[in-house]
């Protein structure tokens, strides 16, 4: 121990408590600069994603509004308009294949009796040979005439059963497509229809999404940028961390010239108390000021970042409202639809090629069906040929000849019938050949290739809505992903402010003591070093409202310090930015 401390233990002693005190005003001020750092730190990073999240939402009017997603839009009110009149082509097509169906049908019963005319046909041979047989003397001439006969009937059996082979075919080529068809139209009962309704509410739900889009977009940017203005606001008022950090060191050096004070070992004891009453009264008041203006923009600054934080769950409520969640909103519904569209009217196509397919098998059967025909009436004409050489010899026989005649005469019916029948039967076919011609017309006509056509339509506007609808996604994505989090950060730094009233009683606290160890007395001039170390720390004050509680202790009097050298420039009295 030196011989100074030797000869001033009390004085020591309190200048030891003192620098105690000032260490102790260490925690708060550090916690003050870790706390406001790592809330600089958070509203910085929910600024960023907030300005991100602005600039994506700022874009989308610009694609809902591309002149390529009207071009689509207009394109696809064409393919609905268009669908409505493939869907009436389709029922007229669906009634006309009803009709082919009814009138191939009508053939069945005079084709059953041109198989029953022949099969009497081949009977009546028979029984030709049979009597021919028993006309004595003329066995060779009546030979010659069931021989024709039983030839032209084995010739008509043939043609017969190859015309019933060619019409089941036909049959069941027909009533195959008729069945598709209708399994068709049950599956896509007024498809076409519901799916032009469909798009149309979905282009107008779109449009009106184009329309909201712009008025939203700009409405997001203006609050988003607002919040961020707020949030660099916000920023700029943690100086007021900083501000108090200041104001808590200049209160460590004011009590620490005071234990240099007493320390030195300079004053008189009345002096020494003096120093205590004037330099102490003055840190408690620096420090009495610095913990109510930390309260109060602590507790501002905590506010304004919960309302914040309710701003930015709003801008998310209303980015929502106006574009839908993601992968629902109005381009997502239409590309739906627009997908199913493509989808049907590639089925429609589809099912349109078989109708020409059918169209050609009928014109085909029915064409061979008349070479049958050709070929029953040259039986007809060769055999009532026969039976007209075959009655002349039976009237020149007399009554020998009646029995054969009378088969004669039988077969010449039967014949006439044979040709009735398959007459009949064609005309029907004939009509069906008409409806068949009408299909290849339509597959080959103007309509050719409008449902492709379409569908191509369909699905490149489909591709161009799909990379837009993915832009909304995106941004919808990017604002529930950000969105949160900054809400979050907010959250989390209101609520470290709130925290904050721990340094606050900390400050508090220490006010107290300070008190304590620097007790009032009753007012006496300062001394020339008392004056002199108060002016000196006077010129640590780099803030307006220490000044003034500086003036407002000791009279503006006292506010030129003595000159002192080297000593640093204070710094840049910007405290009004603060208080």
């Amino acid at each position: 121990m030196t011989a100074s401390a030797q000869a001033h233990p009390e004085p020591l002693a309190e200048a030891a408590s003192l620098r105690r005190l000032g260490h102790d005003l260490a925690s708060p001020r550090e916690q003050i600069e870790s706390t406001f750092l790592a809330v600089g730190a958070r509203l910085a990073e929910g600024a960023a994603m907030l300005n991100g999240v602005t600039r994506v939402f700022e874009a989308l009017p610009a694609e809902l509004e591309s002149p390529e997603l009207l071009d689509a839009s207009t394109r696809l009110a064409e393919v609905g308009q268009q669908a409505r009149a493939i869907s009436a082509l389709f029922a007229t097509e669906q009634a006309d294949l009803s009709r082919l169906v009814t009138v191939v049908s009508t053939a069945e019963h005079p084709i059953a009796e041109l198989r029953r005319t022949v099969k009497m046909m081949g009977i009546v041979a028979i029984n030709a040979r049979v009597v021919a047989a028993g006309v004595v003397g003329d066995s060779d001439d009546f030979d010659v005439f069931t021989t024709d006969i039983a030839s032209l009937s084995e010739t008509a059996t043939a043609t017969i059963q190859a015309f019933t082979t060619a019409y089941r075919r036909l049959t069941e080529e027909v009533g195959n497509a008729a069945r598709q068809r209708s399994q068709f139209e049950n599956t896509h009962a007024d498809t076409l229809d519901k799916l032009a309704s469909g798009m149309d509410g979905a282009l107008a739900d779109l449009a009106r999404q184009r329309a909201i889009s712009v008025q939203g977009s700009a409405e997001t940017g203006r609050v988003t940028r607002q919040v961020v203005s707020r949030i660099a606001g916000a920023v700029m008022a943690l100086q007021v961390g900083d501000a108090t950090r200041q104001r808590i060191e200049h209160v460590e050096a004011g009590i620490t010239a005071l234990a240099d004070l007493i320390e030195g070992g300079t004053l008189p004891d009345h002096e020494t108390v003096i120093a205590r009453a004037s330099f102490g009264g003055l840190q408690v008041a620096q420090l009495s000021a610095a913990a109510d203006a930390f309260e109060g923009d602590v507790a501002e600054a905590g506010n304004a970042l919960r309302d914040l934080a309710r701003d930015a769950k709003a801008i998310l409520v209303q980015s929502h409202a106006t574009y839908g969640q993601t992968g629902d909103s109005s381009l997502a519904t239409l590309s739906q639809a627009v997908s199913h569209a493509a989808r049907v009217l590639r089925d429609c196509e589809s099912e349109r090629s078989k109708l020409e397919q059918v169209a050609t098998a009928v014109l085909g059967t029915v064409e061979i069906l008349l070479n049958h025909v050709e070929a029953v009436q040259e039986i007809e004409a060769n055999m009532r040929l026969v039976s007209l050489n075959a009655a002349v010899k039976c009237a020149q026989l007399g009554p020998r000849g009646a029995a054969l005649n009378v088969i004669a005469t039988q077969l010449r019916e039967l014949t006439g019938e044979t040709v009735s029948a398959a007459e009949a039967a064609m005309a029907g076919l004939r009509e069906a050949a008409g409806l068949a011609k009408s299909f290849g017309a339509a597959a080959n006509g103007d309509t050719a290739g409008r449902v492709g056509h379409l569908e191509q339509e369909a699905s490149s506007s489909l591709v161009l809505l799909q990379s837009v609808d993915k832009a909304l996604a995106t941004a919808l994505g990017t604002l529930d992903r950000d969105g949160p989090n900054v809400i979050k950060l907010l959250g989390v730094a209101a609520e470290t402010f709130t925290d904050q009233a721990a340094i606050s009683e900390i400050m508090r606290d220490l006010q107290l003591q300070l008190v304590a160890e620097c007790p009032e007395s009753d007012a006496a001039p300062l001394s020339p070093p008392i004056a002199e170390a108060l002016a000196l720390h006077r010129n640590r004050y780099t803030m307006d409202a220490e000044r003034r509680i500086h003036e407002q202790i000791f009279g503006a009097d006292m506010a030129a310090a003595p000159a002192v050298e080297d000593q640093p420039a204070p710094a840049e009295q910007d405290d009004d930015i603060f208080f």
